[in-house]
């Protein structure tokens, strides 16, 4: 491919590329050699198949616009109507890097020495376009039927920051027009559902550049989303036995060097804080903070499991061009809990958060999921912490637990955290993208670096396991898994206005002042529209702000003690008032989605 370097394909990948991955390198290839042909000076750096298309990486003065993206889409056209092949030649490591710096590609040459003094270095041409390359290809550029130019975004040289900023074109590729209208359609629902255009439509969040990148600022309505998120998991962790916990937000390095995380997690930490003779740290995880609070005093194996939860806000280092809404953050909470328990209780508690997870899930119209369970590379010695013994308690247990649940986990080796293995839950939102959400950990590595004890029936100190947990996962991208999920129309419990009472002039304020008290005191979360505007277009506006009932009022209504209910099913006529709220509530409680 013409992708080398960190995480470059291995030979055995690119055999086994898909059809329709060659496809799509192909049309990377076919659109850098537009680019070539459009613009003097242009410098080459990647082009790989993805998983809904392709990018390629120019560096170039000049700034790609949308007429230039048509412009590169016709030339295309031309290259793929010339129907050239593509044309494989083995060059020598001082061939290849003599013809690069002849033709100016610094990129390349950069790329040249990733590639393994084992490996044969390959360049691929189609016309007068020449690519440092690892194949492979369609045959000829004429087997590319139908493509798209989609967009550009900056892109950092090897993806960091400290480097020269390349453009970076998007665009994809299908075997047939059929398939690519029909991506294009799912495109624009994408953004006809994209969380960050409806977080400001209908105020749920923001961002400000003084308060910086990443770390969004949440409106009153995106704050009672939230809670009311937050309130309903409480519930069933209580249910569950859990404890409620709070802990700071920074620590000395002193508790993140004992843990681990310095060690192994520092690239998305953040540099230390200097208080007087002590360092201190914005965390990056909560674990170490229950950690202390378990130590806190003796434990008697009768105490076990402890489980204690928090909604703790963490910090993680990310660059700037990784930034998306609210699903890649800088700051977020976590709907974090770690359970302290006797080996022996291992697998059924981890078969108990298993439940929880998928409760929630259901609650939240999660149906469609896949659990991935990820082990550690035995062969990456340097990557985890802890002896042979341990990761192999561990693995089989979370690998009996994940059986006996009857779940269908697929497997991803080297894919665990440092400390141990775990379970992830990937939940497919409405236009079928994956998103992680819950996971599950087992930890036998931090109760040794930490000492945690339990005094056994036996009178002696033993060491307890330990679960790392959160079935919503980051709060932050549940919210906008959800907003994009439901187009920002939550279903009644979890929308943040759920009644806008509406009267049609101001002889109904008295009565809608009287049924917003009633509705309230009903805990249903309620807004009378006393503006001095008309009806048509105080429910316009209440439709555009995804508000689930509405309730008119005019003089009938007022002389009925009812409402004219208004759902976003339609207009369902007048009702008595009690038996709305009564409605509501029942609602409410069953957290319906519908």
């Amino acid at each position: 491919m013409a992708t080398v370097g960190k995480g470059r394909k291995t030979i055995e990948d690119r055999e086994q590329m898909s059809a329709l991955d060659r496809l799509r390198h192909s049309a990377a290839h076919v659109m850098a050699a537009a680019v070539c042909r459009l613009y003097d000076g242009v410098q080459l750096d990647i082009g790989p198949a993805t998983e809904d298309g392709f990018y390629y990486d120019f560096g170039l003065d000049q700034t790609f616009s949308p007429e230039d993206l048509e412009k590169i889409e016709a030339e295309m056209a031309r290259i793929i109507g010339e129907d050239q092949p593509f044309e494989r030649s083995v060059l020598s490591r001082q061939e290849a890097e003599a013809v690069l710096k002849e033709k100016g590609q610094g990129y390349k040459l950069d790329r040249l020495r990733d590639i393994p003094e084992d490996e044969p270095v390959t360049i691929y041409r189609n016309g007068d376009f020449m690519d440092l390359c690892a194949g492979p290809h369609v045959e000829r550029t004429g087997a590319i039927k139908a493509f798209k130019l989609l967009s550009v975004a900056g892109s950092y040289f090897r993806g960091d920051e400290k480097n020269p900023m390349l453009q970076r074109i998007y665009g994809t590729a299908f075997p047939s027009k059929g398939e690519l209208k029909q991506y294009l359609e799912r495109i624009e629902e994408a953004k006809r559902r994209d969380h960050r255009k409806l977080g400001r439509e209908l105020e749920l969040f923001m961002f400000s550049p003084r308060v910086g990148s990443g770390l969004p600022l949440w409106l009153p309505k995106g704050a009672i989303l939230r809670q009311t998120l937050e309130d309903f998991l409480k519930q069933e962790q209580t249910k569950r036995g859990y404890l409620p916990v709070v802990t700071p937000h920074l620590a000395k390095i002193d508790l993140y060097e004992r843990s681990g995380h310095w060690g192994h997690y520092q690239d998305s930490m953040y540099a230390p804080i200097q208080v007087d003779d002590e360092q201190y740290i914005l965390r990056p995880m909560n674990c170490p903070h229950h950690i202390e609070i378990y130590n806190s005093k003796p434990r008697s194996y009768r105490d076990l499991p402890v489980r204690l939860a928090e909604f703790g806000m963490v910090y993680r280092y990310e660059q700037s061009g990784e930034l998306s809404g609210l699903t890649r953050v800088r700051g977020f909470t976590i709907d974090d809990a770690h359970i302290f328990l006797l080996p022996e209780q291992l697998k059924e508690e981890f078969k108990a958060v298993i439940d929880l997870i998928l409760h929630v899930f259901h609650t939240l119209g999660f149906d469609q999921y896949q659990a991935r369970l990820s082990l550690r590379d035995p062969e990456d010695k340097v990557k985890y912490v802890g002896s042979d013994e341990v990761w192999d308690r561990a693995e089989t247990a979370i690998r009996e637990a994940v059986q006996e649940k009857g779940l269908d986990a697929e497997i991803g080796v080297g894919e665990a955290a440092f400390y141990g293995p775990k379970l992830d839950f990937m939940v497919a939102d409405a236009l079928g993208r994956q998103w992680q959400l819950g996971t599950v950990q087992v930890d036998y590595n931090l109760p040794e670096r930490f000492e945690l004890e339990y005094i056994g029936d036996d009178g002696q100190r033993h060491r307890p396991v330990m679960l790392h947990r959160a079935p919503f996962g980051s709060i932050d991208r549940l919210t906008a898994v959800l907003i994009e999920n439901f187009a920002g129309a939550f279903p009644l419990w979890l929308s943040p206005e759920q009644v806008r009472v509406i009267p049609i002039t101001k002889d109904q304020h008295a009565f809608a002042s009287e049924v917003e008290a009633e509705l309230q005191a009903a805990g249903i979360r309620v807004t009378v529209d006393a503006r001095n505007e008309k009806m048509g277009a105080k429910i316009r506006e209440a439709r555009l702000q995804r508000i689930p009932y509405m309730a008119v009022i005019g003089a009938r209504e007022v002389e009925a003690g009812a409402v004219a209910v208004r759902s976003r099913a339609g207009d369902e006529g007048a009702m008595e008032l009690k038996a709305f709220a009564d409605r509501l509530k029942v609602e409410i409680e069953q957290r319906l989605m519908s």
